[in-house]
């Protein structure tokens, strides 16, 4: 038998104007019915137009290659009138910053519902039902359809665009960064209502992070995304304790710590590369303390990790990898300007 996800993205390529090389490279992504998954990475790996690329909002000029299916109906096939209902239905987004994201001047309970009524997918007394129901189950009065976007908290408001985003009853729920522009408690009562929504309405959840501990908590697989590819991915628990990426060992050993001595926060060097150039090689070679001759020769492919059920990583030198130490991945072998050996 065949599996029919939420979302399946099978050898997702996009290539930008005036861009030398793709911006994805290969995607393969899936996620379950009901399943959380993470999608991190630094800030240009391509986390958001992947995510996007569900909902076909995609740059314009585009180049696409691959596909992307949602609930096994292929999005990059659909015409305007199947996206509209995807995008209305299937499918939702909570964005990043909801202040942007909502008309400032309309109210909120427009933003609710004329999603749902302008293309007919409910009348507006039903949509209205529908929008009472889901701002009581994030945890809001239905007094603030009322209200316009500026009158209520940063917090309050994403909690609106997560009721919004549930609108339409979608098997798939796509979110980008979304607890980035809030404090940290609302951070973590935005986390768990999430929580909670995907286990109530069995939504499959991607949701899409730089914060790896928001990652490890919420969701069941993670994917490590660098340079437009996929360089990891695996259960959470696992590919958290036991790295085989160097890229997500450096991640891992960039996180903040209560108790990490005082002094320079730890960060990887160099930068990811530039669009504009061609790649030869690993893409993280030039910032990899592990890196040896034939990192910047041959690109890895992903490979399964034998001992590891589920856990993927494209790297040389993986299988050398185990036991590795996460603070390496920054200091080196030699220190902190060191290299590897060729292996």
């Amino acid at each position: 038998m065949t599996t029919t996800y939420a979302l399946d993205i099978q050898g997702l390529r996009i290539t930008l104007p005036n861009t030398a090389r793709p911006v994805l490279h290969g995607v393969d992504l899936t996620v379950a019915a009901g399943e959380t998954v993470a999608l991190v990475g630094e800030s240009g790996s391509g986390k958001t137009l992947t995510s996007r690329s569900a909902l076909r909002l995609l740059p314009p000029g585009a180049l696409v290659e691959g596909t992307v299916a949602v609930g096994g109906d292929d999005v990059l096939a659909m015409n305007a009138e199947r996206v509209t209902a995807l995008r209305t239905g299937t499918a939702a987004m909570i964005f990043q910053d909801p202040r942007a994201a909502i008309n400032p001047l309309r109210r909120i309970g427009d933003f609710l519902t004329e999603g749902v009524v302008l293309p007919k997918v409910m009348s507006r007394p039903d949509a209205t039902a529908r929008a009472t129901e889901l701002l009581h189950a994030v945890g809001v009065e239905e007094s603030i359809l009322d209200k316009y976007p500026g009158q209520v908290s940063g917090g309050m408001l994403q909690r609106v665009m997560i009721a919004g985003a549930l609108m339409g009853d979608p098997s798939l729920l796509l979110a980008d960064e979304p607890t980035t522009a809030l404090d940290v408690t609302t951070q973590a009562e935005v986390v768990a209502l999430l929580a909670r929504l995907q286990q109530r309405f069995g939504t499959g959840l991607l949701f899409v992070t730089h914060d790896l501990d928001l990652a490890a908590a919420l969701s069941d697989r993670v994917y490590v995304m660098y340079a437009g590819r996929i360089v990891e991915s695996g259960p959470a628990n696992g590919l958290f304790a036991h790295p085989r990426h160097p890229y997500t060992a450096a991640l891992l050993a960039s996180t903040p710590r209560l108790d990490a001595p005082a002094g320079r926060l730890p960060a990887i060097d160099g930068l990811p590369p530039d669009l504009r150039t061609e790649l030869t090689g690993c893409p993280f070679a030039p910032r990899c303390r592990q890196a040896t001759e034939v990192c910047d020769r041959q690109e890895p492919d992903l490979r399964s990790i034998p001992d590891r059920p589920g856990h993927r990583a494209a790297c040389h030198h993986s299988d050398h990898l185990k036991g590795f130490e996460a603070s390496k991945a920054i200091e080196g072998p030699e220190g902190p300007e060191g290299r590897a050996a060729d292996v």
